[in-house]
């Protein structure tokens, strides 16, 4: 077996942190403190999701202008949110400013690959941010306690994957990491709610099933890969992920408050008159095959 990767102090990991060393690092701890325990209201979450797409197109227009380039990895059990706050982000967003990268399985081709290869095909570009559904992170996750990768691939994934996001951050890429913690008893309450919804039934793949008898396991691989890749140059952020609504707005709120930017949206646009026709006679509507107007 591989050797394991050399651990940080724990005092030099609190020192990084600094207001984040009572960051919680399990998800029972993730509930307990300052839960809410009542819902947000739909009005105001309404009110301020909107207040927040507003800043994100002005964040969209900065990163255009700059040339900035922004990854984001959105991690975290099964029915956590993290689908839902992507979508948010990007429901107001330009997606060639904005966009998703949401890998399938690898092929058998990609599985014989460098690990990150498939991954770093979808790094934004000068003025780009992706927003990542999953990311590398699948191999201290799911394939570690699915048993989808040798031990030794594991091992070296935690030495890999720490020079791998520096070689990021000092190629000019800003690199975002959030975990959706959720409770037991609440990612069940959405399991369940699934089962009944037409929409959403499609989300319960075998690896979500899966995921509810191995929640233990889960537990203790993330509570390892936080271990080894919770570093000073790259932290993880922990969003509780049990209001969903909370939830969204306390990540986009944050993610807002990393990256400094400014209004370059344009201002004053007026629009110029429309051009005549000069004579040019269309074709018969009758030529056009139309949509059926059931509605």
């Amino acid at each position: 077996m591989a050797d394991k990767p050399e651990l940080r102090s724990q005092d030099a990991s609190r020192a990084h942190r600094g207001k984040k060393a009572s960051k919680p690092h399990d998800d029972a701890q993730a509930q307990q403190g300052k839960k809410k325990t009542d819902k947000m209201r739909t009005a105001t979450y309404l009110e301020e999701i909107y207040k927040l797409q507003v800043e994100l197109v002005k964040l969209q227009e900065w990163i255009k202008a700059k040339g900035l380039k922004v990854a984001v990895i959105f991690e975290g059990r099964d029915a956590a949110g993290k689908g839902g706050c992507i979508k948010r982000i990007v429901e107001a967003t330009n997606p060639r400013v904005v966009r998703i990268a949401a890998l399938a399985a690898p092929s058998d081709r990609e599985s014989t690959e460098w690990y990150f290869q498939r991954y770093a095909v979808h790094l934004p570009a000068g003025g780009e941010m992706v927003l990542f559904d999953r990311s590398w992170y699948n191999r201290a996750g799911v394939e570690r306690v699915m048993g989808f990768c040798a031990e030794n691939d594991l091992w070296e994934f935690f030495r890999s994957c720490p020079e791998f996001e520096r070689m990021l951050i000092r190629s000019g890429i800003t690199l975002v990491k959030y975990w959706f913690s959720v409770s037991d008893a609440e990612q069940e309450r959405r399991f369940q709610a699934r089962l009944n919804d037409p929409l959403k039934v499609w989300k319960l793949s075998p690896m979500d099933l899966q995921s509810r008898e191995r929640w233990v396991e889960y537990s203790v691989a993330k509570d390892e890969m936080f271990k080894y890749t919770d570093t000073k140059e790259s932290p993880w952020w922990v969003v509780n992920g049990d209001d969903k609504k909370r939830a969204r707005l306390n990540c986009i709120h944050h993610l807002l408050g990393l990256i400094p930017y400014e209004d370059v949206t344009p201002k004053d646009i007026k629009l110029p008159p429309r051009a005549e026709g000069k004579g040019y006679v269309r074709p018969p509507m009758a030529d056009q095959t139309f949509v059926p107007e059931i509605y």
